[in-house]
């Protein structure tokens, strides 16, 4: 089966298990909560599961990025970096992108600037733009 990347609109109940491995620390109600306020929630998905997710709030052409993580077994894969480049060609009003990493440990850092370097973004202060 083919890694696609979706937006999701709603969440099945697989898509809810899936999204509890991806962000362990964080309850449904966040994620239906952020679909319900209308903020997209994109994925990849690869034989009915769910691998990697970021929730992205879009203002104008502008967007930025949130919790962008993949499953930690599925992780050096190119999955996040799939599901990156897909989500900016399915959003192409968007012409500037940003991921915060206030917050993150040094190490998480140095794993996100990596990461986020080989996806075409550049360092900006506590976040990374495109």
């Amino acid at each position: 089966m083919k890694l696609t990347i979706e937006r999701l609109t709603s969440l099945s109940p697989q898509d809810l298990i899936d999204l509890g491995k991806i962000w362990p620390h964080q309850q449904p109600a966040q994620w239906l909560s952020w679909l319900e306020d209308g903020k997209a929630l994109f994925a990849a998905r690869f034989n009915e599961r769910l691998l990697g997710a970021v929730k992205i709030k879009i203002e104008g052409q502008s967007a930025q990025l949130h919790d962008l993580l993949v499953r930690e077994v599925t992780r050096r894969r190119g999955v996040g970096l799939y599901l990156i480049e897909d989500t900016q060609r399915q959003l192409p009003q968007v012409q500037h992108w940003q991921l915060a990493t206030a917050g993150l440990a040094a190490r998480e850092r140095g794993e996100v600037g990596n990461f986020m370097r080989a996806c075409g973004f550049q360092p900006q202060g506590d976040c990374w733009q495109k």
